[in-house]
C-alpha cells in the first residue's frame, strides 16, 4: 500500500514569514521517510469543511507545491483536487508539464468538477471574481473537455481543440511532460454515474471519500461501479489505483497508531491501493515523526485485488 500526505491546513501559531519554513521541514521530513507522495488542495479560502473561518491563512496550491518541489528528490507531488473552473486548462496543463520536467517527472494532476460551496458571495470564487459554471452539470462538460485536452498536450498533438467550453488554436506543450505517456491523472470524487465513468474513460486513478464507520459498506460499491464502467469502455480495472484520502488523529501515542494500520489493512482488504492522510489540525512534529515511523509497515501492507 501506498502513503501520502495532504497540507491542507496553514493555521500554525506563527506568523507569516514562518509559514515557508514549516512547510519545509514537512516536506522534508516525508521525503526522508519515504512517504510516496505530498497533496494540497485547490482552494484560495479556507473551507468550512475544516471547521476553520474562511479568513485563516491559505495558500494556492501550484505555487505552493512548487515551493514543494524544491525542496525535495523524491516526493511525488500532486493537488486533491485541482476545480476545473479555476484555471484555464492550457494554463493548467502546462503548469504540470512545467513541475513534471523540473522535479524529474515527479507530478500527478489531481483534478474534479469544482465544489459548489465555491460559488456563493462569501465563497472564494465569488469572491475572487472566478467565473465558475453554475450547473454541476456544465462543470461535469468542462471537466470531460480538460481531461480530453491533457491527453492530447501530452502526446503532443497541436492540432485546434474545438469544445462546448473551451477552444484551444494550437495546444503546443513543450517541453513535453517527463513522465510517459503522460503524468498520472487522479479524478476526486465518488459520483457513480459521471465521475467514476470519467475515471474509467480518462483517469489513472480514482479518490474516494472513506466514511468513518461506513467505508466497508460504501467504498466496495463504488468500486464494483467503477469495475462496471471499466468493462463498458474496455479498461482494465487494475490498472486504475484506487485511492481514499483519511482523516487521522496522529497524536495518540501507540494505541493510535496501531489501530491507523489496522484501519489501512481494512482499506487495502477491500481493494485500496493507496491512502493519503490529513491530522485534523496543522501538522507539527509529533504528527510527523508518527507518520514516518509507519511508511515501512504500510508499504508492506498487501492490497486484495478483487
Amino acid at each position: 500500500m501506498k502513503l501520502g500526505i495532504g497540507v491542507t491546513n496553514f493555521s500554525w501559531p506563527c506568523p507569516p514569514d514562518q509559514i515557508g519554513p514549516v512547510i519545509t521541514r514537512i516536506a522534508a521530513t516525508a521525503d526522508a521517510a519515504g512517504v510516496d507522495d505530498i497533496w494540497t488542495m485547490d482552494h484560495f479560502f479556507q473551507i468550512r469543511l475544516s471547521g476553520l473561518p474562511p479568513e485563516s491563512p491559505m495558500l494556492e496550491a501550484y505555487a505552493t507545491l512548487a515551493f514543494i518541489a524544491g525542496r525535495t528528490q523524491h516526493i511525488r507531488l500532486g493537488t486533491l483536487v485541482t476545480a476545473v473552473p479555476n484555471r484555464h486548462p492550457g494554463v493548467l496543463i502546462k503548469a504540470v508539464t512545467s513541475l513534471d520536467v523540473l522535479t524529474g517527472g515527479r507530478m500527478i494532476l489531481g483534478i474534479g468538477a469544482g465544489a459548489p460551496f465555491t460559488v456563493t458571495r462569501d465563497g472564494e470564487a465569488g469572491g475572487l471574481g472566478i467565473p465558475y459554471p453554475p450547473t454541476l452539470a456544465e462543470r461535469y462538460e468542462c471537466l470531460e473537455e480538460v481531461l480530453q485536452i491533457a491527453h492530447q498536450m501530452w502526446r503532443g498533438d497541436e492540432q485546434p481543440f474545438r469544445g462546448r467550453h473551451y477552444q484551444l488554436d494550437r495546444p503546443l506543450n513543450s517541453p513535453n511532460a517527463l513522465q510517459r505517456p503522460h503524468p498520472p491523472i487522479l479524478i476526486g470524487g465518488s459520483g457513480e454515474r459521471r465521475t467514476l465513468r470519467l475515471v474509467a474513460q480518462y483517469a489513472d486513478a480514482c479518490n474516494l471519500f472513506d466514511i468513518p464507520d461506513h467505508f466497508a459498506d460504501v467504498l466496495p460499491a463504488k468500486l464494483r461501479v467503477l469495475r462496471e464502467h471499466c468493462e463498458q469502455v474496455g479498461r482494465d480495472y487494475d490498472d486504475i489505483e484506487k485511492t481514499t484520502a483519511t482523516m487521522a488523529d496522529l497524536g495518540g501515542g501507540h494505541d493510535g497508531l496501531r489501530r491507523l494500520v489496522d484501519h489501512l489493512r481494512d482499506l487495502a482488504a477491500i481493494g485500496i491501493d493507496h491512502v493519503l492522510l490529513s491530522p485534523p489540525h496543522p501538522w507539527d512534529d509529533e504528527a510527523l515523526d508518527a507518520v514516518a515511523s509507519i511508511v515501512p509497515e504500510v508499504h508492506e501492507i498487501p492490497v486484495h485485488r478483487n
